[in-house]
């Protein structure tokens, strides 16, 4: 039998909860909502203190199995793709709250021109419940610096 402690699986109330602390740390905190939410079917609602903006973050947490991070990145972008408002006044910001692995599939995957069209964060979440958010400009650093690793 092996001492070697199992890697503590993220689940997804964690991530909601983490980025929820997270973005009433940072002026997102007015009308909160979040968990079993019907309107838009979105994990995490929340709207600017000072302005007149909503988030909405689909959140996934960590599966088990080979390729599960791969899967709840491409729910996650799929879910809130299909929750976009396109009506109306308010700005929408939009997020996927996800484990620190996915995050980094997400990263790496979503062209950042398609993030900074659809106004799409990315927030990765650590076991630990630190918070990190990237937006399309991060996304397009990471990529470009990882075209020029691979020249």
């Amino acid at each position: 039998m092996s001492d070697r402690k199992k890697p503590k699986t993220i689940s997804e109330d964690f991530v909601k909860n983490a980025i929820i602390k997270y973005l009433s740390r940072n002026e997102w905190g007015t009308n909160l909502q979040f968990g079993g939410l019907r309107e838009r079917g979105v994990d995490i609602k929340v709207r600017h203190n000072r302005y007149s903006r909503y988030f909405l973050i689909e959140c996934k947490g960590q599966g088990i199995g080979r390729g599960s991070n791969e899967v709840a990145f491409v729910y996650s972008l799929g879910q809130i793709i299909s929750r976009m408002n396109t009506s109306g006044k308010t700005r929408y910001y939009y997020g996927l709250g996800l484990p620190e692995k996915a995050a980094k599939i997400a990263l790496r995957r979503l062209p950042w021109q398609v993030a900074k069209k659809l106004l799409l964060y990315v927030f990765s979440v650590t076991s630990s419940g630190t918070v990190t958010q990237y937006s399309w400009q991060d996304l397009r650093k990471k990529q470009e610096a990882s075209k020029k690793k691979k020249k």
